[in-house]
């Protein structure tokens, strides 16, 4: 704040969506699929709102929106896996965000130590435990504390930025 700013009461701008979605698109995020478990059955979504949020202890947190219809499923059982999505994994992406298909008809995955689906050939996975939920808007934000991880070394990143997949090579656009 400046010294010209001191005491002046500031009013909150409202935005449009077009504004938003274009000042946020030129974050580069990565690309997850949360998955856990609902009365024995796999559940899961794409989330681009991930994000490591304390060393110690260690807590991850991810956001899905309050409109989402896999969340309040996976929510009682209290354990996740959030799959961190390779450069070639678009298509799963897609599928995961798609409500209208049944997301696991074609995919391969297994349980992972929590029980919560593990997918294979993904850039990371971490199994974890709810441990907190945060009511924010139009999304939750849940904060959960990991229980394993596992890496692939050998992988690249699904990216999304300014509204497309790939990585930003740029200031004019997206490189794939």
């Amino acid at each position: 704040m400046t010294s010209g700013q001191q005491g002046a009461e500031s009013v909150p701008r409202r935005f449009s969506s077009a504004e938003i979605k274009s000042a946020f698109g030129h974050f580069s995020t990565g690309v997850t699929i949360i998955t856990g478990q609902s009365d024995g059955m796999p559940q899961g979504f794409t989330c681009q709102s991930f994000v490591a949020l304390s060393m110690d202890p260690t807590y991850i947190g991810f956001c899905p929106g309050r409109s989402s219809t896999s969340w309040p499923r996976i929510r009682p059982s209290g354990a996740v896996c959030i799959n961190i999505l390779a450069s070639d994994q678009e298509p799963l992406c897609r599928t995961f965000a798609d409500r209208r298909q049944d997301r696991f008809a074609h995919v391969l995955w297994r349980p992972g130590r929590n029980g919560a689906p593990a997918f294979d050939g993904v850039l990371a996975r971490i199994e974890a435990n709810v441990v907190n939920e945060i009511e924010a808007g139009d999304h939750t934000i849940v904060v959960a504390e990991p229980t394993e991880f596992w890496v692939s070394p050998a992988r690249s990143p699904l990216l999304y930025y300014r509204g497309a997949f790939g990585c930003p090579h740029d200031a004019t656009g997206v490189g794939a």
